[in-house]
């Protein structure tokens, strides 16, 4: 039956070779059918292109958004304040440039008028030897000078606003035009006086109902440890903190006087509390340099502190200890 078998199969062939070269091979007899598979990985290639429009979409997408956004076109939107893109208006040195020139400008005095005007003149476009605007008479000093703002207004100007303390008592600010371009600046125009911010007054906010009882608690606590706190006494203090709290102290710069008042809101186990406390500031015999005058009190200060506390073990432990945005009422 094997040999037949054989015999069957050649049989089969030669009627395949037989078949002229032109017929397709599905047209010969018994020939089987032979299932696609991908025509030789055609298949890689779609999904190959499949990948490739998803990233060209994606490009094309992103692009668009940037432009929408301003972004990528070339074009820095200026912030005051802040450090613009390379190639841009240089705002960290017209800072730092604006404050030097108004140290010169602000301070005057007759006996320095000469070296006022040739400090001024290294600032001025053409170094012109000039007091810019003072009439030679009087005397003023800077106390304390800071940059307030930077409000760019193109690729080579801004106007610096600088805040400053003068030896009159007075606060005010200083617009000071500057001028950027090939790596130099000057002082582009005039400067100004304009008047200092203005007190805002905060908004009043509603306090909860006190609780008395939690108050007198308190008081009768928080003085061991405002003293420990003052001085710096890391065990004193640690008997009084909570759990994983730690509270630095002021390592002695003041003493610990009284406790002027403490609020306490009506709540659970934790509380923000307020705490009015008088310092007693060091003498100053003992400070460096200083002369005490005899008979004279020590000067006080008092302060008002913003508390966190949780009631563990019938007392209250300090969590956290910083300054309080509003003062007691």
């Amino acid at each position: 039956m094997v040999r037949r078998a054989l015999l069957d199969r050649s049989d089969e062939t030669a009627d395949e070779e037989a078949l002229p070269a032109d017929q397709p091979y599905s047209a010969r007899s018994g020939a089987a059918t032979v299932p696609w598979r991908g025509a030789g990985g055609r298949w890689v290639v779609w999904v190959a292109r499949a990948l490739a429009w998803a990233a060209l979409l994606l490009i094309g997408y992103r692009g668009v958004l940037a432009i929408i956004e301003g972004q990528g076109t070339g074009t820095t939107v200026p912030r005051s304040g802040a450090a613009t893109s390379a190639g841009a208006f240089p705002v960290t040195s017209a800072e730092a440039y604006a404050l030097e020139f108004g140290d010169v400008y602000l301070n005057f005095s007759p006996a320095t008028a000469a070296r006022r005007s040739h400090d001024l003149a290294s600032f001025l476009p053409r170094r012109t030897v000039s007091q810019l605007g003072w009439n030679g008479a009087g005397s003023q000093q800077v106390v304390d000078l800071q940059v307030a703002n930077v409000s760019v207004t193109g690729a080579h100007t801004a106007m610096v606003t600088l805040l400053a303390r003068l030896s009159t008592g007075h606060l005010i600010e200083l617009g000071v035009p500057v001028y950027a371009a090939s790596g130099g600046m000057s002082v582009s125009g005039d400067p100004a006086l304009l008047p200092g911010p203005a007190t805002a007054v905060p908004l009043a906010r509603g306090r909860a109902d006190a609780d008395t009882a939690t108050e007198a608690a308190l008081r009768g606590q928080l003085p061991a440890f405002f003293a420990a706190y003052a001085s710096g006494d890391q065990a004193t203090l640690a008997r009084y903190a909570a759990p994983g709290a730690h509270i630095a102290g002021l390592g002695g710069g003041v003493t610990f006087r009284a406790i002027d008042s403490v609020y306490a809101p009506a709540g659970g186990s934790s509380r923000t509390i307020l705490v009015t406390v008088t310092w007693q500031m060091p003498s100053a015999a003992g400070v460096p340099g200083g002369s005490a005058t005899v008979g004279a009190a020590p000067a006080s200060l008092q302060m008002t502190y913003q508390l966190t506390v949780a009631r563990q073990r019938g007392t209250w432990d300090v969590q956290s200890i910083g300054a309080a945005a509003q003062g007691p009422s």
